[in-house]
């Protein structure tokens, strides 16, 4: 093999100190920008340690094999073998991190538009279904949330971004309600009723002043009232609120006398005729 083609002869003494300070210019210039980029990366929020430490090697790395390129083409050799193994090592890397790439890019949307943020609950697409949970970490590859049963999701940022997302708590309140089943009997009239369930609610601990409890009446027969209850509660005290609400209803109930059954959500539809209540 004839190395001349590739390492002329004619190379002068300026060839050489030029390759050189080729060299060591790329070695400092990747020195700095290594450094600066952990300084800005560390500062950004929401973007990992390791993500920042990547993305600083890989400009050092290029700065250093641009260096090497320059000090080749002073010393006239000929970098075209050079240039696509470079060509190739990008693709490759392209390749690689490009799933990355994208879910930095898209941590860096969430970060600028913020459909949601810390101590928001949110209901997303999980492997089984819909899951709902409490963000409790963003950065630049998921979205970490722990769900109402104590269990981590990582939610990639990507996916994040092109599914569904509910946010549960932006509004700043949420609206729950309960079902109550009601036996009708003479002389006891529907308003009534409905004033007797209102205000037990509105009674809870939890339940919100501004908005007042609405009662919706949902059937009624010769034999039962159906209605749903509807009141407003902090977003994550959904629970307890409904809970509270559903004791109070049905002691309001027992106190007047009147049989009936509060559920914390509707019943489904009966296949064959129901009961009284």
């Amino acid at each position: 093999m004839d190395l001349t083609q590739f390492v002329p002869t004619n190379i002068s003494v300026w060839n050489v100190v030029f390759a050189v300070l080729a060299v060591i210019g790329g070695w400092i210039a990747s020195h700095f920008a290594r450094k600066g980029v952990l300084t800005l990366g560390r500062k950004a929020p929401g973007i990992s340690d390791t993500m920042v430490d990547v993305a600083a090697r890989l400009v050092q790395y290029v700065l250093i094999f641009l260096g090497i390129g320059i000090a080749l083409g002073f010393l006239g050799a000929s970098i075209q073998p050079v240039l696509a193994v470079t060509i190739i090592a990008a693709v490759v890397i392209f390749l690689v991190l490009r799933g990355v790439a994208d879910n930095f890019a898209a941590g860096v949307l969430v970060q600028s538009r913020q459909p949601v943020k810390l101590g928001e609950e949110i209901l997303f697409e999980g492997p089984d279904g819909p899951v709902s949970g409490i963000v409790k970490e963003l950065n630049g590859r998921s979205v970490i949330v722990t769900t109402a049963d104590g269990r981590t999701a990582h939610i990639p940022n990507l996916q994040l971004l092109s599914n569904i997302l509910v946010n549960d708590s932006r509004h700043g309140a949420r609206r729950s309600e309960v079902q109550v089943r009601i036996a009708r009997s003479d002389g006891r009239e529907l308003g009534a009723v409905v004033d007797l369930l209102t205000d037990a609610a509105a009674l809870v601990e939890g339940v919100h002043a501004r908005e007042s409890v609405r009662a919706l009446v949902r059937e009624i027969s010769d034999e039962r009232w159906v209605m749903r209850l509807q009141f407003w509660h902090h977003p994550l005290h959904g629970a307890v609120v409904t809970s509270g609400v559903v004791t109070a209803v049905a002691a309001a109930l027992t106190e007047a006398g009147i049989p009936g059954v509060v559920t914390d959500a509707p019943a489904p539809t009966p296949l064959a005729p129901p009961g009284t209540l």
